[in-house]
């Protein structure tokens, strides 16, 4: 083999590479509402945020919420992407660790401690719709409480 289709031949191997590896980045798929939280299951959590992830496809923020015992849980509120939120309202800066939430949402089905954040008091008190616009779930697209 000569020099120069040797070259070709690691350009090709190279260029393989980086196609396998961009198909290897992690695809975040969007979900329908009732394939992972539960419509008869409402809650609301008041508390202090600890975390927030102003991310795509879904935005998530973090609360602890202090039970009637005097225990602290820490929560997961699941809402839709910063665009979304962004046209109802929220903005990135709105909130910061330590800011105290209410969440008006439903339950995940499997019993964890994550909630589908429909309506979220800020804490300046704007009331804002906090979910995935075209998900299903109660009250989609509309900035009033869960039934």
């Amino acid at each position: 083999m000569t020099q120069a289709r040797r070259a070709k031949a690691k350009r090709g191997s190279a260029l393989a590479v980086l196609l396998a590896l961009a198909c290897a980045t992690p695809v975040f798929a969007h979900h329908s509402f009732s394939a992972e939280f539960d419509g008869d299951k409402p809650v609301r959590l008041v508390g202090k945020i600890t975390k927030v992830e102003f991310q795509n496809p879904h935005s998530y923020f973090y609360l602890d919420v202090l039970r009637k015992d005097g225990t602290v849980v820490n929560w997961a509120c699941e809402g839709g992407g910063p665009g979304a939120l962004s046209q109802h309202g929220w903005k990135k800066g709105d909130v910061k660790v330590g800011d105290t939430l209410v969440v008006d949402g439903y339950l995940a089905r499997d019993g964890s401690h994550l909630v589908d954040a429909r309506r979220v008091t800020l804490p300046d008190g704007r009331s804002i719709y906090g979910g995935t616009p075209g998900d299903g779930g109660p009250g989609d697209g509309q900035a009033g409480p869960p039934r």
